[in-house]
């Protein structure tokens, strides 16, 4: 715990993108609701990693729900730490599914979930989804919001 950082280090002045998502950090916040269950959502409409066998760029829009606890990510390192997977080889699961294991570690939430909505690669959309088990009771899960695969655009 103490080797994650409670304050916001990238906030309010120039940052460059990560070299990587592993050298990227993820700032966090004091959660000034810790008192009450809601649900925080963040959509990347525009993701983008690359094959690791081809090297081509794919396409994703993750959506990432999170009911926090003592903690809420700071959204300008959450889109560095999301662009740095600009230049990272990972399939879709790996990519998917790392987010939303990095983003538990950093913030400890109540409950996360993540849905990866990857474009075709061969012609077949894959889309992922993890999440940390049964979100609270009292949190409204809205549809995350993507149509089914049928050219998405």
């Amino acid at each position: 715990m103490d080797s994650i950082e409670t304050h916001a280090k990238q906030l309010g002045r120039q940052t460059p993108l990560p070299t990587s998502p592993e050298a990227a950090e993820l700032d966090r916040v004091p959660n000034p609701h810790a008192d009450t269950d809601y649900l925080a959502r963040f959509t990347a409409p525009e993701f983008t990693s690359l094959c690791p066998v081809t090297g081509q760029p794919d396409f994703a829009t993750l959506v990432i729900d999170y009911v926090p606890d003592r903690w809420l990510v700071e959204s300008k390192s959450l889109k560095l730490y999301l662009g740095a997977f600009r230049n990272h080889g990972a399939f879709h699961e790996d990519c998917t599914v790392g987010i939303g294991r990095r983003l538990v570690a950093v913030l400890e939430p109540r409950w996360l979930r993540i849905g990866g909505y990857w474009y075709p690669r061969g012609g077949i959309p894959i889309d992922v989804f993890w999440q940390t088990g049964e979100p609270p009771k009292s949190v409204w899960l809205p549809d995350q919001g993507v149509a089914p695969y049928r050219g998405r655009g």
